[in-house]
């Protein structure tokens, strides 16, 4: 039997993978790469801690240092060579660990810019993701003369069919949109060599299973993968299993994450009903810098930006039930600095890196705990410092417990003179 027969044909079996755990780990408590004890684990050995080291095209370097990277930082030392030599690559990190530009150097470093067929292809979860992700391909490509199109929903089907037709060298979309180009023959798929999943862990949960299958049904053969996930559930376990030769893995522990360097706060909230007067009273410490407000439902970013304007504060909102454009448009201003407190669910917790935030309100405790790392992630990403308050009612008192907990860390009563720390 074929070794791509082998790695495609038993795609629906559940069960353990062939590539989890080796009997010499030591058991874990909660899930895999979140202990908080050490940094990497990792079955290669090469670390190296300059891009100067990694034998990179000039022009890719040149892009790597006008981005401001100084220094790779704990997941680019290690993932970035076993990538480049051509290696199936599992690499466990949160958002903030700095994988985009892991992926990205690892592909800008094997494409042929002179050839214009797509020699890379990037799945991602969101729409934002996936923007996000173009965003820094162009910019590390920047000296190459990169063509990286972004193929998601809620854009024009035709426009799409266009760009790709033309030519591009790296697509980055989400699954449903890609399956659609390859489907219409818009976007070939012989030349791909590298195929990327990003936030496989929350692909796999948001349901695109059969359509991430068919896409990697349509690529080469020997493509070679590389997969990013926060966690490791047993679906993204089943994938490495199917879809990668002997990978190489590199797990992220939590110290290397981005608590490191975000103060935590909670203000305990008797009801719910007196959260919106805590914000109000917050409001002006809030607009001295860049603020994300996170609620748990798209009805309650609706209800709080409404509740706001009406008192006459500057807010903006963003959650999935809008309209590509709208959102395109709330995220420019809030990128540009025009609009400087933007309210949303989850949808932008991960990987929407927005450089000037400084501050994170938790209005809800994330539902799922996992999440608060993504969310309060984006304050202090890359060393930079940041500042997380959490509202708490009675009942959200465990679950702060439960997060203090799972993430080794201390949320502590928020002091009178937080402006100071932002």
């Amino acid at each position: 039997m074929s070794y791509e027969s082998e790695r495609r044909d038993d795609w629906s079996g559940g069960g353990e993978s062939k590539n989890g755990p080796s009997e010499k780990e030591p058991a874990r408590e909660g899930p895999p790469g979140m202990e908080p004890d050490g940094i990497i684990e990792s079955n290669w050995e090469e670390v190296v801690d300059n891009f100067d080291d990694m034998n990179l095209k000039e022009e890719l370097l040149r892009g790597i240092y006008a981005y401001g990277f100084e220094k790779p930082s704990a997941i680019q030392q290690r993932a970035i060579m076993p990538c480049i030599k051509g290696h199936d690559v599992i690499a466990q990190a949160q958002s903030g660990t700095g994988k985009t530009a892991t992926f990205s150097i690892s592909i800008l470093q094997q494409i042929d810019t002179s050839i214009r067929d797509c020699q890379a292809l990037i799945l991602a979860p969101t729409r934002e993701l996936a923007q996000q992700i173009q965003k820094v391909v162009i910019a590390l490509g920047d000296f190459m003369s990169t063509q990286c199109h972004a193929c998601i929903g809620g854009t024009n089907v035709r426009e799409d069919m266009r760009k790709l037709e033309m030519g591009v060298h790296i697509v980055v979309g989400t699954p449903g949109r890609v399956y659609d180009m390859i489907h219409r023959g818009s976007l070939q798929t012989d030349r791909i060599k590298l195929f990327v999943l990003d936030e496989a862990d929350e692909m796999l949960s948001r349901g695109f299973k059969e359509q991430i299958y068919e896409v990697f049904r349509k690529v080469p053969g020997e493509v070679q993968v590389i997969l990013l996930s926060a966690t490791m559930p047993s679906d993204v376990l089943e994938v490495t299993s199917l879809f990668m030769r002997n990978p190489v893995r590199i797990l992220v522990k939590k110290e290397e994450l981005t608590l490191e360097g975000i103060k935590q706060f909670y203000i305990y909230v008797e009801k719910e009903d007196w959260k919106f007067d805590t914000l109000c009273d917050l409001y002006d410490t809030l607009s001295i810098t860049q603020a994300v407000i996170f609620c748990n439902t798209r009805r309650k970013v609706d209800w709080l930006t409404e509740n706001m304007h009406r008192k006459d504060f500057t807010v903006s909102a963003m959650h999935g039930d809008m309209e590509q454009r709208e959102r395109d448009v709330i995220m420019r201003q809030f990128r540009t600095g025009s609009s400087r407190v933007l309210i949303t669910t989850d949808l932008l917790a991960r990987g929407i890196d927005v450089q000037q935030v400084s501050l994170v309100i938790n209005y809800d405790l994330p539902s799922n705990r996992e999440n608060y790392i993504h969310r309060i992630g984006r304050g202090g990403r890359f060393g930079r410092k940041g500042v997380a308050i959490n509202f708490v009612t009675e009942e959200d008192k465990r679950t702060l417990k439960d997060i203090e907990q799972f993430y080794n860390t201390r949320i502590v009563e928020m002091p009178m003179n937080v402006a100071d720390l932002i």
